[in-house]
């Protein structure tokens, strides 16, 4: 499919880039695919686990596709399980990476993921180049995912071909400064409440499971801004939240990219900018697709239309094609 979803409208009652966000995240999706859990070792001995779904009728030969989840997310939030779904029905092997801490991976990482931990995924792809999986693999990241997919390709430049055939980001926040100042808006506090408390219930969670980290002691009225602040940056060797947003940002590294590189953003997404791109000249092989409507990782659309009612999943499940896959759109 050569058309992209650029011109992709919505339902007229689903125009709302709340309800496309909010409705999005809490529908259920029923199905998973089978698969097995592989643990990644990293260098500082923390440890990651991938959720991985391996067709019987996949060859080495064939793509396999690394899915990267966002903020707050796992290898079960909704988006993750849809994909690796239709990717494992088609013949594609689906490898769902869960950051530090996070899913099948709980209570194996002192650290904390944050949005520079690209280091994180390349590991996870010299494991599978270890295993002797089908490498060059297909990136695929989602909100945060998409940040640190993005940075690590950037950071990779001429090298990635090595690891990667394609990279796909959605709704990824690029400009971590200019999202971090969306999210303050009026209308956000809803999503920045939500994140604020699921971040704060990881730290606990982390302190108990390792008792020797030190205690955090919490502002009151915390915010995304002031999580990042109090917790993100200093222990991560940052000198403040706007030095990680600085250091941690993909736009500045998607220039460098020198593989086929695809960005999904939509218009009304009321947590991410996505015009960061609009007067930057990008090559070629790096293509940056936005619509009015979707709100943040929705485009939720009509059934039956060209691109059916999960019309994300479509685009993305295109660009895969494009790599010689066996993906049907």
């Amino acid at each position: 499919m050569e058309e992209t979803i650029a011109s992709w409208r919505p339902w007229p009652f689903l125009r709302n880039p709340h309800l496309q966000t909010i409705i999005a995240a809490k529908l259920y999706w029923p199905r998973e695919p089978p698969s097995v859990t592989q643990y990644v070792a990293l260098p500082d001995g923390d440890c990651l686990a991938l959720e991985v779904s391996t067709p019987v009728t996949w060859q080495p030969a064939d793509p396999t596709v690394v899915l990267l989840h966002g903020l707050c997310g796992c290898h079960r939030s909704p988006y993750m399980q849809r994909l690796a779904w239709q990717l494992w029905r088609r013949g594609l092997r689906a490898v769902r990476m869960n950051m530090r801490g996070c899913g099948s991976g709980h209570g194996l990482a002192r650290q904390a993921y944050h949005s520079g931990r690209s280091a994180d995924v390349l590991a996870v792809l010299h494991a599978l180049q270890q295993a002797r999986a089908s490498l060059p693999a297909i990136l695929v990241g989602f909100s945060l995912g998409g940040n640190i997919v993005l940075k690590l390709a950037g950071e990779l430049g001429a090298n990635a071909a090595q690891y990667l055939q394609r990279v796909i980001a959605v709704c990824p926040p690029v400009d971590l400064a200019a999202c971090a100042c969306k999210l303050e808006a009026p209308q956000n506090r809803l999503y920045n409440r939500h994140f604020t408390r699921l971040l704060q219930a990881a730290v606990a969670a982390r302190h108990a499971q390792f008792p020797d980290l030190p205690a955090i002691c919490w502002p009151s009225a915390l915010t995304l801004y002031g999580f990042d602040e109090v917790y993100t940056a200093p222990q991560h060797g940052f000198r403040d939240a706007l030095d990680y947003y600085q250091q941690s940002s993909a736009a500045p590294l998607v220039p460098s990219i020198h593989i086929p590189c695809h960005m999904l953003f939509a218009g009304d997404d009321p947590m991410i900018d996505g015009t960061v791109f609009k007067q930057v000249p990008l090559p070629p092989h790096i293509q940056v697709v936005q619509t009015p409507y979707g709100g943040h990782l929705g485009f939720l659309g009509i059934p039956g239309s060209p691109w059916g009612y999960r019309a994300m999943d479509t685009q993305v499940l295109a660009w895969i094609d494009q790599t010689g896959g066996q993906c049907e759109t």
